[in-house]
C-alpha cells in the first residue's frame, strides 16, 4: 500500500512565508539527530520539535515554533507533527510523537510512513502516535476541525463531519 501524500491545507499567508526548496535538515541517523540537537540552543532538547516526513520518506526537523510547511519547503509530505526526544544510553530515543500539524492535517494512518522514517534513521520509537489527532474539514462551512471523543460535529457551524479523512477537499459537497 502506498503512503498518502498530504498537501498543505493551512492558511495561505503561512504558505507564502515559507521559502520553496528550503527544508529542515534530513535526519537519517543517530549522528544526524545528535548533531542537529546540539545546535538547537534556543530550545530545550526535551521539548517537542516540528517534524515532517518528506516524499522520499526522510525525517526532517525544525524548532518547535516553526511551521511544518517551512520545514517541508512548501512540498507535500507523508507525515507531519511534533516529536520529543529523550536522552537514552548515550543516544536519543523518541519519547512522544503526534500528527499535530494544522497546516497538513495528516490522518493518524500517516503513522506507517512516520514509523518507517524513524526506523530507517535507527531511532527507537513508540509503537504508534502517543498523541494521535483526527482532523476533518466541514463540508458545510469548510472549516478545519479536530475531532475529539469520536464527536464528528463541526465546532463552527454544527454540521456533521465525515468519518473519513477529507482535509484536501477543495469544494463543498
Amino acid at each position: 500500500m502506498n503512503a498518502r501524500e498530504y498537501r498543505y491545507v493551512g492558511p495561505a499567508d503561512i504558505f507564502e512565508q515559507a521559502r520553496p526548496g528550503e527544508r529542515g535538515p534530513a535526519i537519517r541517523s543517530h549522528g544526524d539527530l545528535a548533531g542537529w540537537l546540539a545546535g538547537q540552543t534556543a530550545q530545550d532538547a526535551g521539548e517537542p520539535f516540528t517534524y515532517v516526513v518528506d516524499l522520499t520518506g526522510t525525517l526532517r526537523l525544525a524548532p518547535q515554533r516553526s511551521e511544518h510547511v517551512a520545514c517541508a519547503g512548501r512540498e507535500p509530505v507523508l507525515g507531519a507533527g511534533e516529536i520529543t526526544f529523550l536522552a537514552s544510553g548515550g543516544g536519543w530515543t523518541v519519547s512522544e510523537i503526534s500528527n499535530q500539524s494544522t497546516g497538513y492535517c495528516p490522518d493518524p494512518s500517516s503513522w506507517t510512513a512516520v514509523a518507517a522514517a524513524l526506523d530507517r534513521a535507527g531511532l527507537e520509537r513508540p509503537p504508534e502516535f502517543t498523541h494521535p489527532i483526527v482532523f476533518r474539514r466541514c463540508r458545510r462551512c469548510r472549516q478545519r476541525n479536530i475531532v475529539k471523543d469520536d464527536h464528528y460535529v463541526c465546532a463552527v457551524c454544527g454540521g456533521t463531519l465525515p468519518t473519513v479523512w477529507n482535509m484536501d477537499e477543495t469544494h463543498a459537497r
